[in-house]
């Protein structure tokens, strides 16, 4: 690790603080009101640590520059084959033997630093107009298989093999609903004035329910779904209400 930071570039100064602050570590575990008795850490980082981040990123970055990247690897504006955000790894492929080989590759380099693959969590999925596209083939990481699956989530975004935003949709109304029903006491009182509660329609709920919609591509059939949730958000704020005991409907006229 020391090593990896001293090739980035880091001072040697700051490699001997980080060493010493690493170095002879000991921890405690508590288990309701009993404590356990001190034993040392030999292993992995701090849990907690902002120092624990910055390592791990360059761990990461120092095994992913040391893969030999196949050339047929799907290309993303003509260089990108490899997308990583903290620790989640996105590998893109032309085919699923270039994708299967880079895998490969950053297994390898990542257990050269200490750094594990976990291929219960890892998933891969083929993208084509061909609905059997990639069924014959299979995948594994230290003979352990790699689960294909027909979506996944990357990101916060459902990511589908027919490429389809009609489950991203579907998901994002449904985290924009559960933020909804957290609020709707707040959108329903005559406490707060319809400004206010515009401003947490606009900050709160639509982030929440537009997530990623920069790169929806949408039909008159998603427009209508959006709009029905956004006409249900805005008729709690600005619309009727009805009385629980008389049956009876009234406008809101809170300010």
């Amino acid at each position: 690790m020391y090593n990896i930071l001293i090739e980035f570039g880091v001072p040697k100064r700051l490699v001997r603080l980080i060493k010493m602050c690493l170095t002879e570590t000991f921890s405690r575990v508590r288990v309701g009101k009993n404590l356990s008795d001190m034993f040392p850490i030999r292993n992995g980082l701090k849990q907690g640590d902002a120092l624990s981040l910055l390592l791990f990123n360059f761990a990461l970055e120092y095994a992913i520059r040391r893969v030999q990247v196949n050339q047929d690897g799907l290309k993303l504006n003509g260089t990108h084959q490899l997308l990583t955000y903290v620790d989640d790894v996105n590998i893109l492929g032309g085919s699923v033997d270039t994708v299967k080989k880079n895998t490969e590759a950053l297994v390898s380099a990542s257990k050269e630093i200490g750094l594990e693959v976990n291929a219960h969590k890892t998933k891969y999925m083929t993208v084509s107009r061909d609905q059997n596209a990639g069924r014959i083939h299979s995948m594994k990481i230290d003979n352990s298989s790699i689960e294909r699956v027909e979506e996944l989530k990357y990101l916060g975004t459902t990511l589908t093999n027919q490429n389809s935003i009609q489950e991203k949709i579907k998901s994002r109304l449904k985290l924009g609903n559960a933020c909804f029903y957290s609020v709707q006491n707040l959108l329903s009182s005559r406490l707060l004035s319809k400004n206010l509660k515009s401003k947490i329609y606009r900050t709160i709920i639509l982030p929440v329910a537009l997530y990623g919609c920069e790169t929806w591509s949408l039909t008159l059939r998603d427009e209508r779904r959006l709009r029905v949730f956004e006409n249900r958000v805005l008729r709690r704020v600005f619309g009727l209400k009805r009385d629980e005991v008389t049956g009876e409907w009234r406008k809101l006229h809170n300010e």
